[in-house]
């Protein structure tokens, strides 16, 4: 539909590094250093907004999948464009012939 195609660059995390990389505090907490996790949340003022399956089963809500999904469908995603930078063209330098 004329649109620009996807770019990505991949990150390979080792588990444990991944596992604490979410933006989920609760689940981070759960995998490994359970009291530097909710340490550092609890002073940064950090909110978990149970978005994902892991979170949501340590607190004993409904996943967000099947029955507990309609909490997440009317979701308003908002894309941002990055205009490209101008691209500048670096002229050559003149020679002249005659001279050189």
């Amino acid at each position: 539909q004329g649109g620009k195609p996807a770019e990505a660059e991949p990150v390979l995390l080792g588990i444990t590094k991944a596992s604490l990389e979410t933006e989920s505090f609760i689940s981070a907490a759960s995998f490994q250093d359970t009291t530097r996790v909710l340490t550092e949340a609890a002073t940064l003022g950090k909110v978990d907004y149970l978005n994902g399956f892991k979170e949501n089963v340590i607190m004993g809500h409904l996943i967000p999948a099947g029955t507990g999904f309609d909490t997440h469908r009317d979701v308003d995603i908002e894309f941002t464009v990055e205009e490209p930078e101008p691209q500048v063209e670096e002229e050559e330098p003149q020679v002249d012939l005659e001279t050189a």
